[in-house]
């Protein structure tokens, strides 16, 4: 089975984005692992420490390891969101293909100096592991929110990319990019979109030369995504959505069985509403790009 690495030179000469959604339970890994294989594409799992405390980190390492040995099946492990090097360090004992060590909340310098020292630290535990890097500010929570933050004071530049990758060694870059973690309820209804600066990611692409990362990529515009990965995006994460679908479908299930007790028979209705959306964001981020020439 080629390596996650293989796989995002791949997908970045083909033109496509590996899906990364995130997991908390069996429920979001059986609706994912279930449309990425009818889908037959690569994909990525994973989970913030918040959901890997919720799992267990050996725990999930294990079981999507058992997935990809006993289907043979190119399905990856991601630490989502880790912001100390002793969560980065569990993850990587643990096997995880790769980890985002994700402190963009410091001053840039700093944020530079401590990822540095956990990309040489990591490395030496689990030197196959994918180590990503944020900077630039996109907010937090994959949550419902009332009101969106100022994404404009905390975009990124191209020059901060490309001090970041050259300074750090990562091998993935997260920048702001008009991207925002969580939903607002507008978005949630249908109503609005989120809406990405393209220019800004070809030219961070073009500074960094780093495989790149769109985070918060619920809600966004469908067109800015295929514009997005166009211009260098390789990899988007999707939680929100999912944890929308999750609670839709068993708040139906529940209203459709109301004396039912028996969990097996309760939730999969919540697997196969989470697992339509990975199906359909999975079939948008691995369209090659041919609508171009269309019309």
């Amino acid at each position: 089975m080629q390596s996650l690495r293989d796989l995002l030179q791949a997908a970045q000469d083909k033109g496509v984005a590996l899906g990364h959604f995130n997991i908390s339970d069996l429920v979001l890994l059986k609706a994912v692992f279930a449309a990425a294989r009818e889908r037959n594409v690569p994909v990525l799992v994973g989970l913030s420490e918040g959901e890997r405390e919720f799992a267990g980190t050996q725990q999930i390492a294990a079981f999507v390891r058992s997935l990809r040995e006993e289907f043979d099946f190119p399905i990856f492990l991601n630490a989502d969101h880790t912001h100390s090097l002793a969560k980065g360090l569990e993850a990587a004992k643990a096997g995880f293909d790769s980890i985002v060590f994700d402190l963009s909340a410091l001053p840039f310098a700093e944020n530079v100096r401590q990822t540095k020292q956990a990309v040489e630290a990591l490395k030496s535990i689990h030197p196959a592991m994918l180590i990503e890097g944020e900077i630039g500010d996109i907010g937090s929570g994959s949550e419902i929110h009332e009101t969106a933050p100022d994404l404009v004071k905390g975009l990124s530049t191209p020059e901060e990319a490309r001090q970041f990758v050259e300074g750090t060694g990562v091998d993935i870059l997260a920048p702001a990019v008009g991207n925002m973690h969580g939903m607002l309820l507008s978005m949630v209804q249908g109503k609005a979109k989120k809406r990405l600066h393209i220019e800004s990611i070809a030219a961070i692409k073009r500074a960094s030369g780093a495989f790149l990362t769109l985070h918060g990529g619920s809600g966004t515009d469908d067109e800015d995504l295929r514009e997005a990965i166009a211009a260098g995006i390789n990899i988007v994460h999707i939680n929100t959505e999912l944890r929308v679908a999750w609670r839709r479908g068993l708040e139906q299930s529940l209203a459709s069985q109301p004396a039912e007790v028996v969990p097996y028979k309760i939730l999969p209705p919540a697997i196969e509403a989470v697992e339509a959306v990975v199906n359909s964001r999975l079939e948008l981020f691995n369209r090659e790009r041919h609508f171009a020439q269309e019309g």
